[in-house]
């Protein structure tokens, strides 16, 4: 009798390209390391269950709403630069105790767009429903079109829908590290443009974003951006915000931050975080992109969101 072989097993674990498509397949065997890294971390003053396999960590045993010591908010900063993204279950902030909480972690920033919480400025306040559609279903970090983006963001979901209203988040190391080395070579010292004007220029007429402009340019920052604290490298483009790569032209700017932004898509780069209310992520700007999925229309959803200033990317 003919023994049947699983065709998996013949073929050396590495991810490989299904022709004539430009879809990988196989392990993503570089995620390995990280993986059993993350596992093995301990944390004083709570527990950590690992969500994603290099991404995203549910803190239990720990309540932001109230005083926090210096060395439980030092601890927490550390779990959040290891695990890119963090979560907190039943956790009924109020704006001042939000605003409190995001501020032990740097100076807190005013978003030029977004509508704020009508007591704390320094919260956006996301309020979908069946006339306002949520368009944040796009791979992104937060203001990279700012001279110096958020390193850090705080959400609390305060209205859920029953279904749906995931946000999913990418580790953009891992998103680097899967690049061959080819492609390494080539973007290694490229800067890209970014602007808000894909994002937010249809809220605003001729003369609006001109003033807009003045306040904030272009921006240029690195195509692999180093993470100022843990100084590893990371993708740092993506489509709503990148505009073009310095020296390129057009279609070939444009191709290449499409194809670097798409890495963002591979699922095993990725961890997705289901909201109930009171559930509060706070997740690292400069390392991971975040998806919001608007798939729960018309159906509201209400979210408030703090951000801290960061550092000008290198």
């Amino acid at each position: 009798m003919t023994k049947l072989v699983d065709p998996a097993s013949i073929v050396a674990p590495a991810r490989v390209r299904l022709h004539p498509f430009k879809v990988m397949v196989g392990p993503v065997t570089h995620l390995a390391e990280e993986r059993q890294r993350l596992a093995g971390l301990r944390y004083e003053g709570f527990e950590v269950s690992q969500l994603g396999s290099t991404i995203g960590g549910i803190i239990e045993g720990v309540d932001i709403t109230g005083t926090l010591s210096d060395a439980l908010i030092a601890e927490i900063r550390r779990c959040l630069l290891d695990f890119k993204v963090i979560f907190f279950r039943n956790q009924p902030l109020t704006p001042e105790q939000h605003v409190a909480f995001a501020r032990r972690f740097g100076d807190l920033e005013i978003h030029p767009f977004i509508p704020s919480n009508t007591t704390q400025p320094e919260l956006v306040r996301f309020e979908k429903e069946a006339q306002v559609g949520g368009f944040e279903n796009v791979w992104h970090s937060d203001v990279p079109w700012r001279a110096v983006p958020s390193a850090a963001a705080v959400l609390h979901g305060i209205e859920i829908p029953a279904i749906g209203g995931d946000t999913a988040f990418c580790d953009m190391y891992a998103a680097y590290e899967g690049l061959d080395n080819k492609t390494k070579a080539r973007i290694d010292g490229l800067t890209a443009i970014n602007d808000f004007t894909k994002a937010f220029g249809h809220t605003l007429d001729d003369a609006g974003r001109a003033a807009m402009h003045e306040q904030y340019p272009p921006t240029e920052h690195p195509v692999v951006r180093t993470h100022g604290e843990t100084g590893r490298k990371l993708l740092y483009v993506n489509r709503a915000f990148t505009q073009s790569i310095v020296g390129m032209d057009e279609a070939e700017g444009n191709e290449l931050i499409d194809f670097l932004a798409s890495q963002a898509n591979t699922i095993e780069y990725q961890c997705r975080f289901r909201w109930e209310q009171d559930s509060v992520a706070m997740w690292d700007n400069r390392a991971v992109q975040h998806f919001a999925l608007s798939d729960y229309w018309p159906e509201r959803r209400v979210m408030e969101r703090a951000s801290i200033i960061g550092e000008v990317p290198f």
